[in-house]
């Protein structure tokens, strides 16, 4: 990716951002200058966008979380899962640890947690959807989404229970099958296949670990170091792995790759449980490393911080984890 381009986005969205930074409220689900919000939604941490750019998947991280379903166009909202008529069919042959569904009393009870999301394009119309769960159990759930069907389907095919002491928080597809996922108690990285089940990966310990990506091609992992206001960029395979690290000027929560791959979106905290806690959002070259701070926001009514940042739609959307409301705002062009 160009130097140029990079700068040019940056420069963009802090002017897109530069009348709102008076620190107003939003009252309720009122805009706050450009930025205009989603409403009535359960600790919306994470997004995903749905292949076709029409619609965006959205996590629950709070009490009564659901799997929410957003219509770009209209930013109209339903529920994806749990719902009374759930699909669940287990693929044992790909999750053959998993103990089964989530149980009903759990879902029924508000006890289901949806935090990190991640959608694998597949062929056609049907993708998968991991999401880390924190409820009964603490797993990476998996979904089918069928994007072809009217309303859009979201049926559960299996899991995989973490290992005791681990604490998820963001999760990947691999190329070659099985996932990754960060773990915030332990403080490090770990992978997830069929045949190998759970194992964690050389060298991610001191990574202070919360939002994960990884490259179009699976060669590299990119790691947000929350609490080390940093990003880890870490080869896959080895050995020898090769191990970069940059400052980031935010505590960067989830990460998410825009331009088919050529940057990566961060969306964090500033001054962190403070009443001058921040929104950020920083542009990333995932081959130069070069680091731009490109959006700051005060704290609004509804929507503590952000934790998540996509660009779709000519617009930029940002999740938050204490909030019920999606942020978005005019992208560059």
């Amino acid at each position: 990716m160009e130097t140029r381009k990079l700068v040019a986005l940056g420069v963009a969205l802090v002017v897109s951002g530069a009348g709102v930074l008076a620190g107003q409220d939003a009252g309720g689900c009122e805009p706050v200058g450009e930025i205009q919000f989603i409403c009535d939604l359960i600790g919306p941490e994470d997004l995903a966008i749905v292949p076709g750019d029409e619609w965006v998947v959205v996590s629950g991280n709070q009490e009564g979380g659901r799997i929410h379903l957003i219509n770009v166009a209209d930013k109209t909202t339903s529920v994806l899962f749990p719902t009374a008529d759930r699909v669940e069919r287990l693929d044992a042959a790909t999750y053959p640890s998993c103990p089964g569904p989530l149980e009903a009393a759990e879902l029924d009870q508000d006890e289901f947690r949806a935090h990190g999301l991640y959608l694998k394009p597949g062929e056609g119309d049907v993708h998968t959807l991991y999401v880390v769960h924190h409820g009964r159990r603490e797993s990476i759930e998996v979904f089918e989404l069928d994007a072809g069907a009217m309303p859009m389907t979201l049926a559960w095919v299996g899991c995989a229970v973490v290992p005791e002491g681990l604490r998820l928080n963001s999760v990947v597809a691999l190329p070659e099958g099985g996932f990754s996922a960060t773990s915030t108690s332990t403080g490090d990285v770990w992978e997830w296949s069929t045949a190998d089940g759970w194992a964690v990966i050389p060298g991610t310990d001191d990574t202070t670990p919360n939002g994960l990506e990884i490259s179009p091609d699976g060669r590299w992992l990119f790691v947000a170091g929350w609490r080390g206001e940093k990003l880890t960029r870490l080869s896959r395979g080895g050995p020898p792995r090769q191990k970069d690290v940059v400052p980031i000027p935010f505590r960067p929560d989830n990460l998410r790759y825009v331009d088919d791959g050529a940057l990566i979106l961060a969306a964090g905290h500033g001054n962190f449980g403070t009443p001058e806690e921040t929104s950020n959002v920083a542009v990333i070259d995932p081959e130069t490393l070069e680091v731009r701070h490109i959006f700051t926001h005060p704290r609004m009514e509804g929507f503590a911080s952000s934790t998540a940042a996509i660009r779709i739609g000519g617009e930029i959307w940002l999740g938050t984890n204490r909030g019920g409301m999606v942020a978005y705002f005019p992208a560059p062009e």
